[in-house]
């Protein structure tokens, strides 16, 4: 199905990077951060890869960001990622100070901000960012099903 809306051009570099991960052999989610319009650091899941268990696209994209700008702090900038961040993604969004998130499909079995420990919500939370999720849902998801469809 068509979005009712022309899909914005960091969420479509996202889903981009989610199938190089997935031929890598990587679960297929990508990340893209962006501040004033521009790319500034994007990411693909490279555990495997990596051998790496922190080595989500949100954090390597963010981590590239925060080199690009010489700072921990991504303050006014954007993340773009294909799959609702898990509760360390979530974290290291909020300590980085991301304005606004967008993400393509919720993880009902380990997103951290809708579903589970919804980490944005809580007291010690320091940062909130805007979050907007189903941006490009159904490409994400059929994306990610169809990869482990064929793994099982």
């Amino acid at each position: 199905m068509t979005p009712p809306f022309p899909l914005p051009a960091p969420m479509r570099r996202a889903l981009d990077l989610a199938r190089a991960a997935e031929a890598a052999g990587e679960v297929p989610i990508g990340a893209v951060v962006t501040k004033d319009g521009a790319i500034i650091g994007e990411g693909e899941n490279r555990n495997r890869r990596d051998n790496d268990p922190t080595a989500h696209a949100e954090i390597v994209a963010m981590r590239a960001a925060a080199a690009y700008l010489n700072d921990f702090r991504l303050t006014g900038c954007d993340l773009w990622v294909t799959l609702e961040p898990c509760p360390m993604c979530a974290g290291a969004i909020s300590h980085a100070r991301i304005a606004r998130l967008y993400y393509a499909a919720a993880d009902p079995k380990g997103g951290g901000l809708e579903q589970g420990p919804r980490l944005f919500t809580h007291p010690q939370c320091l940062h909130r960012p805007d979050v907007y999720g189903g941006i490009a849902e159904a490409e994400a998801s059929a994306l990610l099903r169809g990869f482990f469809v064929a793994r099982r």
